[in-house]
């Protein structure tokens, strides 16, 4: 048997922290480590606790969301962050993704298909909900600099288009047919050069760029 996703709850509202660690606990392959009701303790929590995915609202007391999955990201062990949340606004949105959040659902998400956005964001992949899509979208369509992009070699542009995709480093190591190792080298080089801070990023400079289509 596979060892179950540790998932932290990050929730102002107890109902609903409660609501997540009794759904998640019946289902198999997932393990509710932690739960936090505002930023701070999000932090500290996910410190403590190692999760793999950290579930998080966006509006909550004290530190935000945006400022919490900031710093969780930064961390020596970064969770995986799903933002679980009310409001699809651009100026929700886009900090979050930017802040390094690898999937964006609404809270009226179908239960399974949030088991669904769970294991996706687990696996390193990205994962907008509809409404949210637009929104990033709209922003990507702004031209990108071409100076930056003329930084990567002729493999890291290809493999750049490819995260466009979405793809996995295990999908990307075999179109490539390269190793694991050297897909991960690759993107944390178009990382360092593109200062950006994670694969999520890397796949709408991508859109931006032209690379994916």
């Amino acid at each position: 048997m596979p060892e179950p996703i540790r998932v932290l709850v990050v929730d102002d509202h107890p109902v609903v922290r409660q609501g997540l660690r009794t759904f998640l606990g019946a289902r198999p392959g997932f393990e509710v480590v932690g739960e936090a009701a505002d930023g701070e303790a999000a932090v500290d929590v996910a410190a403590a606790t190692r999760p793999d995915v950290a579930l998080v609202d966006l509006v909550m007391p004290g530190l935000g969301g945006v400022e919490a999955i900031r710093r969780m990201r930064a961390a020596e062990h970064p969770p995986a962050v799903l933002v679980l949340t009310s409001f699809a606004s651009d100026d929700q949105v886009l900090p979050a993704v930017r802040a390094g959040a690898a999937g964006y659902v609404l809270k009226d998400v179908d239960p399974a298909d949030l088991e669904d956005a769970i294991r996706t964001v687990h696996r390193g992949e990205a994962l907008l909900a509809p409404r949210v899509a637009a929104l990033v979208l709209a922003e990507v369509r702004s031209p990108t600099g071409d100076r930056d992009l003329a930084e990567l070699t002729p493999r890291e542009r290809e493999v750049l288009a490819l995260l466009a995709h979405g793809h996995t480093n295990r999908r990307l190591a075999e179109e490539l047919v390269v190793s694991e190792k050297t897909v991960k080298t690759h993107v944390s080089a178009i990382l360092a050069k593109l200062h950006l801070p994670d694969r999520t990023a890397a796949a709408l400079y991508a859109v931006r760029a032209g690379l994916g289509t």
